[in-house]
């Protein structure tokens, strides 16, 4: 394998990771975010943690791909050195992660009450009706429609 063929193949394989990663992203969308986010960060660091395989040549491959295709086929002895790569790599995304999420926590809670007090000073909240008002308006509205009119509406053909 010459060199341009070793970068075609990271940049095949970074493009398929992408993918993954997007997909992945678009199933955890609907989880809670303090889930959502780490398991983004651990798919990211699975798929594109990169593991020495010849140090002669500095040839590398992915972690998760060379750990599969050694405990699989009983072939190399790079399992270990690839999940050691792992570790080390979510060990230090997990601590840029946590240290990204301790910042962002006090500017949201001031950016939510900055907000809430913006709110509260362009909204009136005693002019807004209750839902006993809206009901009873509701109930007045009912009581003086004609007798043959409903509230069914039927589609146009």
């Amino acid at each position: 394998m010459n060199e341009q063929e070793y970068l075609l193949a990271w940049g095949a394989y970074a493009v398929a990771g992408l993918g993954c990663l997007l997909v992945w992203c678009r199933m955890t969308r609907a989880l809670w975010r303090w889930l959502r986010e780490p398991l983004r960060v651990l798919v990211a660091v699975l798929l594109f943690t990169p593991t020495l395989i010849d140090p002669a040549r500095e040839l590398f491959a992915p972690a998760l791909a060379i750990t599969a295709l050694d405990l699989a086929f009983n072939v190399g002895d790079h399992a270990l050195r690839a999940l050691a790569d792992l570790s080390m790599f979510a060990a230090l995304a997990f601590a840029a992660y946590l240290l990204f999420a301790l910042l962002r926590w006090p500017l949201e809670r001031w950016w939510r009450g900055l907000r809430g007090e913006r709110n509260a000073q362009t909204t009136d909240e005693a002019d807004e009706p209750t839902l006993r008002d809206l009901m009873q308006r509701g109930l007045e509205d009912a009581e003086q429609r004609p007798a043959g009119q409903d509230l069914r509406i039927e589609p146009r053909l």
